[in-house]
């Protein structure tokens, strides 16, 4: 039990960084598809397509695996070319974790954030403009702050969803919950009980961040 809670601390740890990352990279791309330009709509359109279209594990395997590939080969000609001392070897399993999750959450946090900010009635806009506001401050202001209110109960489902899919981070071997679970299996053969525990583990901690959620959505409803 010690060694697999641990593993539920370091899956925690990577789902937190993550879905923090997350925010900020589908805020932007959220607001970049809301956007009058056309080249920042593309850009962040792809971005949203490909990570939704494709799945997490694939996502891993390339950042850990296809990413140095490249990198290297570029490394490799800079060696040749310019004689330059190598300077890299290998993405540490914990940075490509956190890479390919906050990806993977900050394409969906961007639909997230374009559809609470859509839901709020346009007159809101107009009349912070009116005011003589600009279009950054109004959303800034009046738009983010009640779009933010619509957007956690989605926002914690999107933490919950990312805390189970963690569980393939044990391809790449990153050491959470469900590896640490591979672990002990394989040196004790007792597969259902280890498993069944990772499974309960698992399900207390979703049950008590629903909780959280919930709580948070009933204060927030208060102000209203």
């Amino acid at each position: 039990m010690p060694v697999l809670l641990l593993g539920a601390v370091k899956t925690l740890q990577i789902t937190t960084i993550s879905v923090f990352i997350g925010c900020i990279l589908g805020l932007a791309a959220g607001l970049a598809r809301l956007s009058q330009r056309r080249i920042l709509r593309f850009l962040a359109t792809c971005y949203v397509d490909f990570i939704r279209g494709t799945p997490l594990l694939v996502q891993v395997v390339i950042v850990y695996f296809g990413i140095p590939q490249v990198l290297r080969e570029i490394q490799s000609y800079l060696v040749n070319a310019y004689g330059i001392t190598p300077f890299f070897k290998n993405i540490p399993v914990f940075l490509a974790a956190v890479i390919a999750c906050s990806l993977n959450s900050g394409a969906y946090v961007a639909e997230i954030f374009r559809a609470g900010i859509q839901s709020i009635d346009k007159g809101q806009m107009e009349a912070a403009r009116s005011l003589g506001m600009t279009h950054g401050q109004a959303m800034r202001y009046v738009i983010l702050p009640q779009a933010f209110k619509r957007v956690i109960p989605p926002l914690g489902n999107e933490f919950i969803a990312l805390l189970k899919d963690t569980s393939v981070l044990s391809v790449i071997g990153f050491e959470e919950l469900f590896r640490r679970g591979q672990l002990i299996v394989g040196a004790t053969y007792q597969a259902f009980q280890i498993y069944l525990t990772v499974a309960f583990i698992y399900l207390v901690m979703v049950i008590a961040f629903s909780r959280l959620v919930d709580y948070l959505e009933r204060r927030l409803k208060t102000g209203d």
